[in-house]
């Protein structure tokens, strides 16, 4: 069976219970399996007599089991095992005196007790590793690990006598030496297998491979309740084995070679198909060249060879069964340039792209809509919003399509500056489309449009296109746009559905670009039935760091506003405790105090209902986030979702909480955290509150239909409901400039850019506001660290390089976070940006000599599939 990336685990692992505890991590194929990387790695065991062993120094040795007993725990439910084990031989090959030590194993199972006294039987050769420490004057070691070594043909103790002799005549590999990697001559012959009687199967062949598997550092993962780190590493090797790893990757740089470390082969009872099981004397040149095959390289040969890099395959296994942790961290950094130079290979053939299409001209005409528009204006442009203006106009005059990211603050203008670019195309004889992540704020758009254009001459139509509309007036708005009358509309995801044609449709403005995939993004580019590609224009007020803008955006001309209009106030910030009841109380009368003065108040809560299931994650989403974070992640995370800590994909979308923050234990499992508040939860209990006596609340969730969000945001707005308690779905766009409090529970789970995000929305009709952060952090812990950056600044961009710098590795791309797929894993857009700039060089390079990629075929596949599997151009944090 041809083994590939694309490999279900289904078809290989025979555990079905494994294979579903995988899945709920996110790994399906093996492409899945070899790119779940582990978050650290451990630190290689050192080598010690029993005589030179430390209290609480991890330590192994190689050792002879002389005696074993099983004693019944009377007082105590269970059974005691104890064996004393005796390192003579091993201890005269460090040149120290032999010694004797216990191990004791605990259980109250008598099925684990009899397996262990049956795997030490007196005369048995071990390996031990684990902890030392002093009980009763004697050393012991407590449920170490434990390898059985398969005895010689002259004896139990013939392996050691033969370590002994190698140490003696100098090719001891682990001879006075905690580097058990100095020589890759075996210094212990081989065993013969075990008499033909015996049960036993022993975990290795020679002492030498026992030292060796013990002594290498090891990968940690992120895990679950449902399946350990050490089961997601031996399925990971088992992998390996199948597809024709029989060693790791050696310090000197070859992918395998005689002497390095054997992967073991995994077992039938976990593995359903073994490659190379019908030729047992694989060797390990061949079983390298095997795996290379079965992972093919991606970066250009003359690109790994420039930057010293890795083979993919090599890299895959010095990441999985690391020979030393300064291997690992080369193969990291290698699949990390890999991503690099995926990545920016495939915003250059985008960009390219583009430059070739055609696109309606829309030049700027005397007394244009745009400057009528922009003299009726109540107040002056900020200089930004000049500049952006000019750029935008210089670009619509183009005939290939405009292709720019305007990235601003929350409130800096950007919907003044798309309504003027939208004009010039109106008065160049085209239609314009808007599309709005929510119902709610398409229906803010079209009335603040329409509002503003009101005045102008000719009239301008605008058209509001959503996808809660009656069918009715669907059908008229359809038919409006169908017509391609010059005109703008304003749509929600209605404007990727099929039935949707503007036959004239010269811009397409997105609104809060990362809840767009790129796949509907360009679906609108194909909606000119004359072959041309609409200009396009992406806001986002997601803060992005500038560097990190511009080395990954590739395909985009970036613009800024970083200049708010005036009359705006600084928002106050202030970090409450949840337990300090007397400050909580005193930010409750604020709040109706502000209330009885006219204003109202958010309150905003990561849960829709506090007894749903499906919301009990405690971690949520971005996203994705991964995610995811995936990315995260992330670490990046990371787009790991697991039953025993991370929510579910359905579970995140109830919950919507950027929390790209988990916390693991030493094991790789998450910490378990008190429950999310939810929406229900909290507006049952405020308003039995007495500061809320007589105060009417409203909630608004992501569940409600298009129809009630919007008599409640109606309500909220008018003051009949001046309390509104509500998730995340207010988040984007959401203008009432009455609001002047908001309040966010459990701040201490989301990111920081989703806090700037939420604060945003308060403040707006320049009063003075507030935005109380909530949190249940423990004092000095990372994530009241996180919160402080909040509380002592307002800038989205430094804001944005502090939540990146947090989340270390996790995705910056891509909805990881939010538990989908994405190509990015290991690669810090931020911190990487050296990085990511030397990739795009090499990558302009290469496609300057080979545009299409038809001589680098798997390079093209992995753009395609970067392409496919990032369907966003920005975290939703």
């Amino acid at each position: 069976m041809s083994i590939t990336m694309d490999t279900t685990l289904a078809s290989l692992v025979t555990n079905k219970r494994r294979v579903s505890a995988l899945k709920s991590l996110g790994i399906v194929t093996v492409g899945d399996a070899l790119t779940y990387y582990p978050f650290r790695v451990t630190e290689p065991v050192p080598l010690r007599a029993i005589r030179e062993a430390a209290p609480g120094q991890q330590m192994a040795f190689a050792a002879v089991i002389r005696d074993m007993r099983v004693v019944p725990m009377n007082a105590r439910r269970g059974y005691r095992l104890e064996a004393t084990v005796d390192d003579a031989d091993f201890a005269r090959s460090r040149r120290v005196p032999g010694s004797t030590a216990r191990l004791t194993f605990f259980s109250y199972r008598k099925s684990y007790v009899d397996w262990v006294s049956m795997r030490l039987r007196a005369g048995t050769s071990v390996v031990v590793s684990g902890m030392p420490s002093e009980y009763m004057g004697q050393l012991q070691f407590t449920h170490p690990e434990i390898l059985t070594v398969a005895p010689g043909s002259a004896g139990a103790g013939a392996g050691l006598e033969g370590y002994a002799r190698g140490a003696a005549s100098g090719n001891g590999a682990f001879a006075g030496s905690t580097d058990p990697y100095a020589s890759v001559q075996s210094a212990y012959p081989p065993a013969a297998a075990a008499s033909s009687g015996a049960a036993l199967k022993y975990d290795a062949d020679t002492v030498q491979e026992a030292l060796t598997r013990v002594c290498r550092p090891r990968p940690v993962y992120h895990a679950s309740s449902r399946i350990s780190s050490e089961h997601i590493h031996e399925t990971i090797l088992g992998l390996l084995w199948m597809m024709g790893a029989r060693t790791s990757s050696t310090p000197d740089g070859q992918l395998a070679g005689a002497g390095s470390a054997g992967i073991v082969a995994p077992t039938t009872d976990t593995i359903a198909v073994q490659n190379g099981e019908e030729n047992s004397g694989t060797t390990a040149e061949s079983g390298a060249e095997a795996l290379s095959q079965s992972i093919p390289d991606v970066l250009p040969e003359s690109v790994r060879k420039a930057k010293n890099l890795m083979h993919r395959a090599e890299a895959f296994l010095a990441i999985h069964d690391p020979a030393s942790t300064t291997r690992f961290k080369e193969a990291i950094e290698t699949l990390r340039y890999e991503e690099a130079f995926v990545s920016q290979t495939s915003l250059l053939k985008a960009r390219s792209h583009a430059h070739k299409s055609a696109a309606h001209s829309c030049p700027l005409v005397t007394d244009s809509l745009r400057d009528q528009f922009i003299a009726s204006l109540p107040f002056s442009l900020t200089a930004g919003q000049q500049q952006v203006i000019h750029d935008i106009a210089a670009d619509l005059a183009h005939d290939w399509p405009m292709q720019r990211l305007l990235q601003g603050e929350v409130g800096s203008g950007k919907t003044v500056v798309a309504l003027a670019a939208m004009l010039q195309a109106v008065d160049a004889g085209y239609q314009a489309v808007l599309v709005a992540p929510t119902q709610v704020l398409a229906e803010q758009h079209a009335e603040t449009i329409g509002r503003m254009v009101e005045q102008l001459k000719p009239a301008i139509p605008v058209t509001l296109l959503t996808g809660g509309m009656k069918l009715a007036a669907r059908r008229k708005a359809l038919a409006a746009a169908s017509s391609g009358e010059p005109g703008i509309i304003v749509a929600t995801h209605a404007a990727f559905s099929k039935t949707f044609q503007a036959p004239h449709l010269a811009l397409v403005v997105i609104d809060e670009q990362h809840r767009f995939g790129v796949e509907q993004r360009e679906s609108l580019n194909a909606k000119t039935d004359d072959g041309t590609t609409p200009h396009l224009l992406v806001m986002t007020a997601t803060p992005i760091p500038r560097t990190a803008a511009m080395t990954w955006f590739g395909d985009l001309d970036i613009s800024w506003l970083t200049e708010l209009p005036g009359g705006r106030k600084p928002i106050r910030t202030v970090v409450v405790n949840e337990a300090d009841a007397a400050t909580m109380g005193r930010m409750f009368a604020h709040i109706r105090a502000r209330v009885d003065a006219g204003e109202r108040a958010y309150i905003v809560c990561p849960r829709i209902d506090a007894d749903d299931e499906g919301n009990e994650g405690g971690s949520g989403v971005s996203a994705a986030a991964g995610s995811a974070r995936g990315r995260a992640a992330a670490s990046g995370s990371s787009a790991r979702t697991a039953a025993g800590g991370r929510a579910t994909r359905a579970a995140a979308d109830a919950i919507g909480i950027d929390d790209p923050y988990e916390t693991f234990d030493e094991n790789g499992e998450t910490v378990a955290r008190p429950p999310l508040h939810a929406v229900a939860e909290i507006a049952d209990r405020l308003q039995k509150l007495p500061q809320f006596q007589g105060i009417r609340f409203a909630t608004l969730t992501g569940r409600d239909k298009d129809d009630v969000k919007t008599q409640v945001m109606a309500d909220f707005a008018g003051g009949e409901t001046p309390i509104l308690v509500s998730t995340t779905v207010i988040e984007v766009g959401v203008d009432v400039k009455q609001a002047s409090c908001i309040v966010i529970f459990d701040a201490d789970r989301y990111g920081l850019s989703q806090l700037h995000q939420l604060r945003g929305r308060v403040g707006r009709g320049g009063t003075n506001s507030w935005a109380f952060l909530i949190s249940r952090a423990e004092p000095g812990s990372p994530a009241e660290q996180r919160l402080e950056v909040i509380h002592h600044s307002l800038d989205g961009a430094e804001i944005a390089q502090a939540d990146l710098e947090f989340r270390g590795a996790g995705d910056v791309l891509g909805d990881a976070q939010s538990g989908g797929k994405s190509s990015l894993k290991l690669l810090r857009v931020v911190k990487d940006a050296d990085m990511i700039a030397d990739a795009r060089t090499r990558a302009e390079q290469l496609l300057a000599a080979d545009p299409e990629l038809a001589g680098e075929v798997q390079l093209a596949g992995a753009v395609l599939d970067f392409t496919r599997g990032n369907e966003t151009f920005l975290t939703s944090s």
